[in-house]
């Protein structure tokens, strides 16, 4: 008979697999949409394949004699899977802190469940072979549910493995600079999601590449030769570079937006952009150019109606558009130093690498996703291969100062993304996540990053000649996916604007 220490190991097993499934493998590493990670993703899919066999096992079945033996076969099996796979893990990618931790605690529980588990088989092994249904009450549906949660995961990772195997890893991204010339770029904020490719761009035509970065160990897989500091301090007054670009700053959506939070976040970006024109200050030879991050946010949350850089700025005080406007105000100091500086305001940057698209895929794979509120609210977006390609060309073009919309030409209201998203899937689209829950959970990360509405159009970008590899949503998700478009692209004209007096749901 199974006791109730050996139930709740299987419990606190069945929360550290959850945990470790949804939080590190979906959520934060998106192994599903890594082509690096498949043989990972197939050592997984078997993995919890056997995980589903064992938990229905042993909610529902006695197996006795020569099956006994059987399922201690398995349970090795098991745990020769997931040896196989911490070294997989280990070799193809930099694992967080918290997901080692986890594996060590699973590791662990695994062991005493087989401690525990071993006298039990051996008494079923000595009883004649067969099988015996069995029924443990709320343990049996615990199995159950469990089973069937595992089960899923693992047909899903193995077909994730197979569409991997089938789709090759983001080209490398040509850099569009000036052919035979190679420039001194200085970079910050070049271990991030837009910064890893703009580095990866640079590093295909050869240029010559500093980049700051607080912890010099994140930068060890952005490729060679590189330059790396910790320190602006680091750098003599007699080093030249071409251009600088600011990308630097802590993660608006990495956590609540507290008050404490909110501090670090403009503070990091403040402080990063005060010391790169203090830098310029002191260098005898001065960059050309200096590009500086900033975000749409600078238009403010109730931006419904056609936004361009000639717009002037409204004053609706939220935290957002205080943030931007006093990070471009700190950038353009630059200016009086006759440095040509462009304040890049860039939109929802979508790739399968990771930022707010990489969250979304998660329950719009398994048919869960849809619209944040009444989905009325604008979206302005970008492909982060657009978006580096646009932050070259103003590096490249001259005529180009001040602020700049990275954002492409054809925004959509929130409820035509998720669809659309949907579409390119082949997934439902229509469960809604309630405003009213999103503001709970997240305050006003969630009022002003997910529910407030920018219609934001590129005219700098579409004016100086720049070309978008994909103006419509339809092309940038049969980029990003490997798949023909779903549906003609449509201009923003064909949306239904928001309501000022429809209320979210």
């Amino acid at each position: 008979m199974i006791t109730l220490w050996l139930w709740t190991l299987i419990t606190i097993q069945i929360i550290l697999g959850a945990f470790d499934t949804i939080y590190h493998h979906e959520l934060t590493e998106r192994l599903a949409w890594c082509p690096s990670q498949r043989h990972e993703l197939q050592l997984h899919g078997v993995r919890n394949l056997v995980y589903c066999a064992l938990f229905v096992g042993l909610g529902t079945l006695h197996m006795n004699g020569a099956l006994a033996w059987v399922l201690g076969a398995i349970l090795l099996v098991e745990l020769g899977i997931t040896l196989k796979d911490f070294v997989e893990e280990d070799m193809t990618r930099k694992l967080p802190a918290s997901e080692r931790v986890t594996h060590t605690l699973l590791a662990l529980n695994y062991g005493a469940i087989l401690a525990l588990l071993a006298p039990i088989l051996l008494v079923w092994a000595q009883a004649p072979t067969g099988i015996t249904l069995v029924n443990y009450g709320l343990w049996t549906w615990l199995m159950l549910l469990a089973g069937l949660g595992v089960g899923i995961f693992g047909l899903r990772d193995l077909a994730a493995a197979k569409c991997l195997s089938q789709m090759a890893a983001a080209p490398t991204l040509p850099a569009l600079l000036p052919a035979g010339k190679r420039l001194s770029i200085l970079i910050t904020g070049g271990t991030g999601f837009i910064g890893s490719r703009l580095i990866a761009a640079l590093l295909e035509r050869g240029h010559d590449i500093t980049v700051l970065t607080r912890r010099a160990e994140n930068a060890a897989n952005l490729g060679t030769p590189i330059r790396i500091i910790t320190d602006l301090d680091q750098i003599s007054d007699d080093t030249y570079f071409d251009t600088m670009i600011n990308l630097a700053g802590q993660s608006v959506a990495g956590w609540l937006w507290t008050a404490a939070y909110k501090e670090k976040i403009l503070t990091s970006r403040l402080d990063m952009t005060r010391g790169l024109v203090s830098l310029m200050k002191r260098l005898k030879h001065k960059p050309e150019s200096f590009i500086s991050g900033s975000a749409i946010g600078v238009y403010g949350i109730e931006a419904d109606t056609p936004q361009t850089e000639d717009t002037p700025l409204s004053q609706e005080g939220v935290f957002s558009q205080t943030l931007c406007q006093s990070w471009e105000a700190e950038a353009n100091k630059a200016k009086t130093l006759g440095i040509r500086t462009v304040n890049l305001r860039i939109g929802l940057v979508l790739d399968t690498a990771g930022g707010s698209l990489g969250q979304m895929l998660f329950p719009f794979e398994f048919g869960l996703g849809g619209p944040f509120g009444n989905g009325r609210q604008w979206m302005s977006w970008i492909l982060r291969d657009d978006l580096v390609r646009l932050l070259l060309h103003c590096v490249t073009d001259a005529k180009i100062g001040g602020p700049v919309n990275g954002t492409a030409p054809q925004p959509v209201t929130n409820r035509a993304f998720a669809a659309a998203l949907g579409r390119a899937l082949n997934r439902p689209a229509f469960i809604p996540i309630p405003a009213g829950l999103l503001t709970f959970a997240l305050g006003d990360l969630a009022r002003q990053v997910f529910l407030g509405s920018q219609n934001i159009l590129p005219k700098v970008a579409e004016d100086s000649g720049f070309v978008f590899a994909a103006p419509g949503l339809d092309t940038a998700f049969a980029t990003l996916f490997n798949t023909p478009a779903k549906a003609p692209d449509k201009p923003p004209a064909a949306e239904t604007p928001p309501s000022r007096s429809a209320k979210k749901c």
